[in-house]
């Protein structure tokens, strides 16, 4: 039995998928060479890429001991994310303020003294995500060492650790 291969490429849909398969192959190439001259290439398969910020903020938490332990060394900054009110009514001792309200005006000012490599614990409130927000904020800005207290001024009080307040 003798097979006519000529049907397969003079039958309309054998031709269709042709057309198809050549067309992904144009633009595969074009993506390639497009990709190749861009300043902000994507990487090619097998490069890792760097997971953004707001995927990388379930690893940014700190328990309260780990915390507890910087504060007590003095090896952090730590930073209350929440509205200057609250802060003023309460607030970790030695803590600053930084509102992520008002990061950008207060930026500079608060962070003046404190080098990009220094161990920062940003926290709020019970069913707060500032703390989040401004930790992401502050990777942006090139900060190393940022991490998040979650829950942090509702625990930290629970477990009676030094606080202050501002007349």
């Amino acid at each position: 039995m003798v097979v006519d291969n000529r049907r397969f490429w003079v039958n309309p849909w054998s031709r269709a998928l042709r057309q198809a398969l050549g067309l992904m192959g144009v633009a595969l190439v074009l993506a390639f060479v497009v990709n190749s001259f861009r300043s902000d290439s994507l990487p090619w398969l097998g490069d890792r890429v760097q997971p953004s910020a707001d995927v990388q903020m379930g690893g940014l938490e700190i328990s309260l001991e780990e915390a507890q332990l910087l504060y007590f060394t003095e090896q952090a900054v730590f930073l209350d994310a929440r509205h200057p009110e609250a802060y003023q009514s309460g607030h970790i001792e030695k803590a600053l303020n930084l509102p992520w309200m008002f990061f950008e005006e207060w930026t500079s000012r608060v962070l003046a003294n404190i080098p990009k490599e220094t161990p920062i614990i940003t926290y709020c409130d019970e069913g707060c995500n500032l703390s989040r927000q401004l930790a992401a904020a502050l990777m942006a800005q090139g900060y190393t060492q940022v991490r998040v207290l979650v829950n942090g001024w509702t625990e930290w009080l629970k477990n009676g650790l030094p606080v202050a307040s501002q007349p």
